[in-house]
């Protein structure tokens, strides 16, 4: 057995021979003529020359070896209180016959299909039929705003649209079609069909010529074949979160997404064909893409879908109830979700009436893990808890902990190491190595491995404009932070959340960590205000954990006095403030770009991604008692 120091310094010096033996793993209707092709521009390309098929591989490839009564996919809905079961013969079948549908449309290989589904298995059937046919889809989360959802339609002109009539949130139901009646409205681009999957819960009608009925087209339907790609061909687009304007299309390509993903099930997550895994996350994310649907079925894995919350469905033990009921060994989430079951369930009451004995490890990923929600997770769980860090852009982690080579000392706030193929380094303005300790700019160094970006849908300029050109020869994370002496990567905040305070170019992430480290704080935001002496200032809003009731000007004093003790009076922080809940996108992402242009009146955009807009209005209150958003 390989270490890993071993099996990291293969990746580096040898790619080829590292990836090439990953992808012996996977059947090809052709394999690459070029393993890597270091000259292919604007990034080098994996596969070059290979034939491939992502579904085939996914799906055809375990019934074909004898495994098609093994479960493929769990769907559990507490919403609904509906749950079912597929084995991999099931979800192929289904898949094929969703993809006579498509066909039966027009679609073929290379034309985009928009997928606006809710959590449900007809999302992921939808998905998989795309890449069966060698057409590229471009998920879109369930009940984005119609005017968001028309940008999307405008960049990747889809053939074809599948969505549903709803989606179900814990209290109220979000009717999908007049949102995508109101996009096609006002997009330039026009699909030339839509395809509708009626859930009774909403009316859906159906706009003749236009629209078809899911479970109708079905019946009709003639199951079709998987059609070979090439590896660099696309599988799918997705716009990151938050995007404004012009949309940013992250392309996956197929044959080097699917060699990445196969690797990291057991080499990252420790999980082997025929393992319950968990991603609790939701298809219109990079990591329902990656982990509800691709990587657990092409490892020959059982995927859970979830349709529900961590909380409030029905209660703090939903994910102990789904983890006992279908014996899942990996649980991968954001902290967000931990951070929420903690809020309600600081004693972990309801994990005490779960058997949770089947579970092997915890992943978090999505943001910064603070160490006070891992010690809590870890602590409750007494299992492994692993914080990973990565991107939309790489699909997989950028850094984690291999539990399948060589699980490693944890060092809580750290996502541990670079995986296999990650050249991390972290520079300076001029583009000098930074020492062990030191914070700068963290960057990839080219070849990206398997799976990672190679452009932007139809923009290559934009591409390299927003990733290659600070460092050539680079690619540009975006995050900032540092390595330490042992080689620990220490993601402290995005570039621009770091704050320039009097000079001092100051981590607001750092100074999270020190507010949630108190025993009150449930969880917090640190943003930079204006300041007109210092330049900026740090500004932190906390929320309380539940039943804390305590004199609120004492604990700011306390908060202060604890970033004063463990930053140190450079971070000049004096301003702090209690609220209900925070800003958040509804993958978990904290808004603190948000946060700071209403904090200094200066113009913001509604982000699409919003999980609640009312929350902003409170945001909005608690800064005008600082004296901020004027």
């Amino acid at each position: 057995m390989s270490t890993y120091q071993e099996l990291y310094q293969q990746s580096i010096n040898d790619p080829e021979a590292f990836w090439g033996e990953a992808a012996s793993h996977l059947e090809w209707f052709k394999p690459a003529d070029k393993i890597l092709d270091m000259d292919a521009k604007p990034v080098p390309r994996w596969f070059v020359g290979g034939k491939f098929n992502t579904c085939h591989n996914a799906l055809d490839r375990h019934v074909e070896a004898g495994n098609g009564d093994r479960n493929a996919l769990i769907y559990d809905s507490p919403v609904t209180g509906n749950a079912k079961t597929y084995t991999y013969s099931e979800l192929r079948d289904a898949v094929a016959k969703f993809a006579g549908v498509l066909r039966a449309q027009g679609v073929e290989k290379g034309d985009r299909v928009l997928v606006y589904m809710p959590m449900i298995p007809e999302a992921a059937i939808a998905m998989l039929a795309c890449a069966r046919l060698g057409a590229i889809h471009s998920v879109v989360f369930g009940g984005f705003a119609a005017n968001e959802l028309a940008t999307r339609i405008n960049d990747a002109q889809p053939k074809a649209i599948v969505s549903a009539s709803c989606g179900i949130e814990p209290n109220r139901v979000v009717e999908y079609k007049p949102l995508l009646d109101e996009a096609i409205e006002l997009s330039t681009h026009k699909p030339s069909s839509c395809v509708i999957y009626a859930r009774p819960q909403a009316e859906a009608p159906l706009i003749e010529g236009r629209d078809i009925d899911w479970m109708t087209a079905v019946e009709s339907a003639e199951p079709t074949e998987c059609v070979p790609v090439d590896a660099t061909d696309p599988l799918y687009i997705l716009y990151t979160s938050g995007t404004t304007g012009q949309p940013k299309g992250v392309v996956r390509d197929n044959g080097g997404h699917a060699v990445a993903m196969h690797w990291t099930m057991k080499g990252i997550y420790n999980v082997e064909p025929g393992d319950v895994y968990w991603a609790a996350s939701d298809v219109g994310w990079v990591v329902g893409h990656s982990y509800i649907v691709y990587a657990p079925l092409l490892a020959g894995c059982t995927t859970v879908m979830y349709e529900g919350k961590p909380v409030g469905t029905p209660d703090p033990g939903a994910f102990w109830r789904v983890i006992e009921q279908y014996k899942v060994k990996v649980l991968f989430t954001a902290p967000t979700a931990f951070r929420a079951i903690k809020k309600e369930d600081p004693d972990a009451e309801y994990m005490k009436k779960y058997d949770l004995s089947c579970m092997d490890s915890l992943f978090l990923a999505g943001e910064r893990c603070d160490p006070d929600t891992l010690f809590w997770a870890r602590d409750k769980l007494g299992k492994p808890v692993v914080d990973h860090w990565w991107q939309t852009e790489t699909g997989w982690g950028i850094a984690a902990n291999p539990l399948g080579i060589e699980p490693m000392e944890v060092k809580p706030g750290s996502p541990t190491v670079a995986m296999p193929g990650y050249d991390v380094q972290v520079l300076d303005e001029e583009g000098n190595e930074k020492a062990a300790g030191d914070m700068g700019n963290i960057v990839v160094k080219l070849p990206m491995p398997p799976s990672c970006l190679p452009t932007l849908w139809n923009n290559d300029q934009r591409f390299i404009d927003s990733y290659l050109s600070k460092y050539p020869g680079y690619y540009l994370t975006g995050d900032a932070g540092f390595k330490d002496e042992d080689g620990y990567l220490w993601i402290m905040s995005r570039t621009d959340d770091v704050i320039n305070v009097a000079g001092h170019r100051l981590s607001t992430g750092a100074m999270e960590e020190v507010l949630a480290g108190h025993a009150d704080i449930a969880e917090c935001a640190v943003i930079g205000v204006a300041d007109a002496l210092k330049g900026q200032m740090p500004l932190g809003m906390v929320v309380l954990k539940a039943g804390v009731d305590r004199d609120m000007d004492e604990l700011r004093k306390e908060l202060i006095q604890r970033v004063r003790d463990l930053i140190g009076p450079v971070a000049a922080f004096k301003l702090v403030t209690v609220v209900k809940r925070l800003p958040k996108t509804r993958s978990g992402k904290i808004l603190r770009g948000t946060m700071s242009s209403i904090a200094d009146g200066t113009e913001w955009k509604m982000p699409a991604t919003i999980d609640d807009p009312a929350i902003l209005d409170e945001i909005t209150e608690a800064l005008q008692g600082l004296g901020y958003a004027k």
